[in-house]
């Protein structure tokens, strides 16, 4: 499609964004002019919208902003830069290069991600070259990790069931793969690879988004039966794979999913998939294509806020949206296969695999990796990746499988768990084992309150309402985000906070404990303590009066004290 088409999909005027990638010659902009600039530590706006395809956002260390002005210095410009790999698997000596080189250019410490991705702070404009280089030395990479693009594609680890985990990670590689930006710009300006000259080769240069890429991000998953655990249901496309005796069957098809909303704003929204139809193994790489495509060319261009592919679903009908993807298809979907969750969380310590290996996963809160006093998570996670032979696993839920160990490792490594006091959570209330927070402060530019930084301890005190009840092992999903962007997921949660402004967050009850439903806002604009105030009561009702086996989200829509949300479009109702 050419580039006047693709733009008069939509006939409102576009944004400065789409003006910015439509100059930018195909992600190209000025950055390497802007850092080679000695000059400042920022680069210029519009190169910083860039450099989001290359896997990275500008900074600055908000914590340092006030004292900086005041020596009527530039802010603490740094950048964030993410690393990812399909699926969350990567090698030890793959670990042993992130754990490295977050020493050498970050800030000492790896943050695991949502999107089951590496995230490393700090990293200042005259050390990003180097780094991403390195990074890619080690078969990894940065490109399309943030941007307009479809981003990491994410994949159940599934320790418990290998031969299908296996099957599908080789899926979500090649989808990843598949739909990767084809530009050059990237090699060209990170790894110095020569420059495209031939005019006529640049115009192919992106078969699947076209010179413009897509309206906004988008989001792949895909979960494994029993287990929710990449949340398909928050993914623009959600694969849920269906297998039986150890054999991937195909994918049941789910769209127009998506967390971020607006405060303030009801015509934004989180918003549940839909799922559409059954494909098989082999049509999923053509089925995602052509949803991504129909993006493209559908959504819309003019206001961001709204350019999700949920709201071009929503906008249009989910009738049309299978019509036009069959349609491009050539070939009509199968009628969905019978699946069930029952729950969206990480199965830790030891499990054994159908393989004969084992798999140890470790509670990390919040996904943070670092040393601190008593707890040498950073060290003892390098000294395993120096004797594992074999993967580490990124969970959805910021976690980390140790993988595919061998009985003749797996000695060795529990001693070094032990030694270094790396946990699975047991000595942790159920609560905490099930909860998430995006990083806010102090670097995230969109933060509004505090997030990574203030969850653990929230959640400690309502601990204690839970031991005052005798519900210390009563599994909760609790997740935290400083804006309403939703990179926690918080949408799906059974007890979710949004920050509105410092110390004050949006509180919404009543997600679905299997990722399958949305919560709804209970209490707006409070402080701590109004929200343990809140939730006493609450807890001590459930305690009192729940059914056998029932959720504390399934609860608080049947004793009324939030509606259930069955749809985003009824979020604000």
């Amino acid at each position: 499609m050419s580039e006047n088409n693709l733009l008069s999909a939509n006939s409102a005027p576009h944004s400065d964004v789409e003006d910015i990638k439509k100059r930018s010659n195909y992600l190209r902009g000025t950055l390497v002019e802007s850092l080679e600039d000695r000059i400042t530590a920022s680069i210029p706006d519009d190169d910083n919208r860039l450099m989001k395809f290359h896997g990275s956002y500008m900074q600055d260390d908000r914590d340092l902003r006030i004292e900086r002005n005041k020596q009527k210095l530039e802010p603490a410009y740094q950048f964030m830069v993410r690393v990812r790999a399909a699926g969350g698997v990567v090698t030890p000596d793959q670990w042993l290069v992130m754990d490295r080189t977050a020493q050498e250019y970050g800030n000492g410490s790896i943050r695991l991600t949502t999107r089951q991705s590496f995230q490393l702070h700090g990293i200042i404009k005259w050390n990003m070259k180097a780094f991403i280089q390195e990074v890619n030395e080690a078969l990894l990479n940065t490109l399309a990790a943030c941007g307009d693009v479809n981003r990491n594609v994410m994949c159940n680890p599934n320790p418990d069931e290998s031969a299908v985990h296996g099957q599908v990670y080789e899926w979500a590689s090649k989808i990843s793969d598949h739909l990767d930006p084809k530009t050059r710009a990237y090699h060209e300006i990170w790894l110095d690879e020569e420059k495209v000259v031939d005019s006529q080769e640049a115009e192919e240069i992106e078969p699947i988004y076209g010179p413009v890429y897509l309206p906004r991000k988008f989001k792949i998953g895909i979960a494994v039966p029993p287990s929710n655990d990449v949340d398909v249901f928050s993914q623009d496309l959600g694969l849920i794979a269906i297998h039986k005796d150890e054999q991937l069957l195909g994918f049941n098809v789910a769209v127009g999913g998506g967390m971020g909303m607006t405060h303030g704003d009801s015509q934004t929204y989180p918003q549940i998939a839909k799922v559409i139809g059954f494909v098989y193994p082999e049509q999923v790489i053509d089925v995602a294509e052509k949803t991504v495509m129909i993006q493209r060319d559908y959504g819309d261009r003019a206001v961001r806020k709204h350019a999700r592919f949920k709201y071009t679903i929503d906008d249009r009908g989910i009738d049309w949206f299978i019509q036009e993807l069959q349609s491009r298809l050539g070939w009509d979907l199968e009628p969905v296969r019978e699946y069930a969750f029952d729950h969206n969380g990480d199965r830790y310590g030891w499990v054994k695999g159908s393989n004969n290996r084992w798999h140890y996963t470790l509670f990390i809160q919040n996904g943070r990796v670092k040393d601190e006093e008593n707890y040498s998570l950073m060290t003892g996670l390098r000294e395993i990746a120096r004797i594992h032979t074999g993967d580490f696993r990124l969970t959805a839920n910021q976690n980390l499988i140790i993988g595919n160990v061998s009985s003749q490792k797996k000695k060795k490594i529990n001693e070094l768990i032990q030694a270094h006091g790396l946990t699975d959570g047991t000595n942790d209330s159920a609560l905490r084992r099930n909860s998430m927070a995006c990083v806010a402060f102090p670097t995230c530019g969109l933060a509004m309150a505090e997030s990574e930084r203030y969850l653990p301890s929230l959640v400690g005190k309502i601990e204690e309402l839970l031991d005052e009840v005798g519900l210390r092992e009563e599994e909760i999903v609790i997740r935290m985000t400083g804006c309403p962007n939703g990179c926690a997921r918080p949408g799906l949660a059974e007890i979710a906070f949004i920050g509105k402004a410092p110390g004050k967050y949006n509180m919404y009850l009543g997600g679905g404990f299997d990722g399958g439903r949305l919560n709804k806002l209970f209490r707006e604009n409070i402080d701590e303590a109004t929200i343990l105030g809140e939730l006493k009561p609450i807890i001590q009702q459930f305690a009192k009066e729940r059914n056998a086996g029932e959720h504390f989200g399934d609860f608080c829509i049947r004793a009324g004290h939030i509606k259930e949300v069955t749809d985003g479009q009824n979020f604000h109702a």
